[in-house]
Parts: structure tokens; C-alpha cells; sequence
């Protein structure tokens, strides 16, 4: 098994996860595997007997991996997914908060990647949503798995976002900013907004205004077989667009569309996970936290 290790962050308070976690790999003869360059620095002094291992830097070296492994919350399970090739599978391992997508916790570390390697495991493919303007603007990394959000650039005035749904005028969003939210970004930033909770695999996008200036405007479904079309207006000339974690400025005259990505993220889940299992522990659902 070749498996590649991405990180962002070392967390001292759950060293004894890192500490146990790389010890399984290096007893491992038969698991072969690569550490992110710059997570590789911020743990060599942490976990020594590291100090000889494969390090990566672009995704071209990993091109062969059997699984991702990705070592913290969900967002560094977002970065992953522009450093694997479409489709590779992806393993989150949670040593972050809340852990929506990296779903193996930290005391079932090894016992999960035990059932990997005895391949007793699934892959829970999540859909994903792209963003397309003029001039390639975003390159090749232009999909997000949680979700594509406009914001105004500066904390002065509201924006105007004009939406479109297959050419034809939906709304002129007076707000702070606009998300177009997956289904597993339900329970992300489009939540915070007073987005609904969607099931994971359900065929839909989320539009969820931010702070919308008139108090009858509603978040609404729509199906990913839909493309919208956005247009941006606003006391200034410059507005931030938000693919997951990465930010681009663009300028009012950019046009943007949305529509369904191409490919899927394949995470990993061990059996006996299911989605509605992790909202009641997640969310305490089923908890009488009155007292």
C-alpha cells in the first residue's frame, strides 16, 4: 500500500495521535508512504525516527498512491484534494474540532487503518461544484468540495449579486455575500448562514445569502443539474470569491458560472459510519442539554 500523509498543523495536545499513528506506518513494512514538505517540518523535531522519510511537495510526485491520508479537521481534508489526482481516495483522520468529513476519530486511529488494510471499508463519494470566467481565471483547481462563496472585499457596504439559474433571472442578492453550498457543505459555512442540513448524496445545490439586507430572502434548493450564472455589483470595483479555502480577487466585470464538477471526492469510511450517526454526535442531537 502506498499511502501519501497531508497536514497543515501540528497539535501538541494530541501528539500521542501523531506519536501512535506514524509508529503503525513505520512498523509497516508492506505501507509505503510520503509526508507533505511543509508538515514534514513542523513535526521532524516532534516524531525523530521520521527524520529519513519520502517528503512530497507537488502532486505529480504522488501520482501512484493508493490513499491519501489526511492528518487534521475537516479543513485539511479540503486542502487535500487539489494535491491527489480525480478520484484518489481520501483518508481523514480527525485531529481537529468538529470532524464532519474526517470521520475517524482519535482513539480508533489504528483500529481503522487495520480495517483498511484488510480492505473492510467503503468509499462515500461526495460531489463536487466548479466555477468557470473568462480568461481560466482559476486554472485547473477551480472545483470546491464544500462550497463557492462571493464576499464584498472590504467591511464598508453590502454587495449586490445577481443570479441566474439556466439563463433565466432568479434574484438580485442585496447582502454581504452569496454561498453556492454542495450538499456536504451543508453543515459548513452555508449552515452558519442558516443554511439547511442536506443529506450527502442528494443531486442539489445551496444558495445561502450572507446577511441578506431584506429578511424575506430564503436559502434555496436547486438541482446540480442546474447552472447558475452570477453577476457581481457594489460600491467598489472588487469582490473575493472563495473556492473551500482559496481566495481570488476578481473585479465586477467577471461573470461567473456554476455548475456540477466533473469528478467526485472519494472519502474513506470505515463500516458502520453512516451520516445521520455523526449529526447526532456532532450536533448532540437526542441530548437533553437543558440542565
Amino acid at each position: 500500500m502506498k499511502l501519501a500523509i497531508f497536514g497543515k498543523e501540528y497539535n501538541e495536545q494530541k501528539k500521542d495521535i501523531f506519536l501512535d499513528f506514524f509508529r503503525y506506518l513505520d512498523a509497516h513494512k508492506n505501507i509505503e508512504f510520503c509526508i507533505y514538505e511543509p508538515f514534514f517540518k513542523k513535526i521532524a523535531d516532534k516524531i525523530t525516527f521520521l527524520e529519513n522519510a519520502c517528503i512530497f511537495n507537488t502532486p505529480d510526485e504522488i501520482n501512484d498512491i493508493d490513499f491519501l491520508c489526511s492528518l487534521g479537521g475537516d479543513g485539511t481534508i479540503l486542502e487535500s484534494l487539489i494535491m491527489v489526482k480525480a478520484g484518489t481516495p481520501i483518508i481523514g483522520i480527525n485531529t481537529g474540532r468538529l470532524g464532519f468529513l474526517s470521520s475517524i476519530t482519535s482513539p480508533d486511529t489504528i483500529k481503522s487503518m487495520e480495517s483498511i488494510l484488510n480492505g473492510d471499508y467503503f468509499i462515500d463519494e461526495r460531489s463536487l461544484v466548479k466555477v468557470m470566467a473568462d480568461g481560466n481565471l482559476f486554472g485547473d483547481t477551480n472545483f470546491a468540495l464544500n462550497e463557492i462563496t462571493i464576499h464584498k472585499k472590504d467591511s464598508s457596504s453590502m454587495i449586490i449579486v445577481h443570479a441566474y439559474i439556466d439563463e433565466e433571472y432568479l434574484a438580485s442578492y442585496w447582502a454581504d455575500g452569496l454561498i453556492i453550498s454542495t450538499p456536504t457543505g451543508s453543515t459548513g459555512y452555508s449552515l452558519s448562514c442558516n443554511g439547511p442540513i442536506v443529506m450527502p448524496q442528494s443531486g442539489v445545490f445551496i444558495i445561502t445569502p450572507i446577511a441578506p439586507h431584506n429578511l424575506n430572502v430564503r436559502p434555496l434548493i436547486i438541482p446540480n443539474t442546474k447552472k447558475i450564472k452570477l453577476k457581481m455589483e457594489g460600491r467598489g470595483n472588487e469582490f473575493l470569491i472563495s473556492l473551500d479555502s482559496r481566495n481570488y480577487s476578481i473585479d465586477e466585470k467577471t461573470e461567473l458560472i456554476i455548475e456540477k464538477g466533473e469528478f467526485k471526492a472519494n472519502i474513506v469510511r470505515i463500516k458502520g459510519h453512516s451520516f445521520a450517526n455523526t449529526l447526532r454526535n456532532k450536533l448532540n442531537w437526542g441530548l437533553d442539554t437543558r440542565n
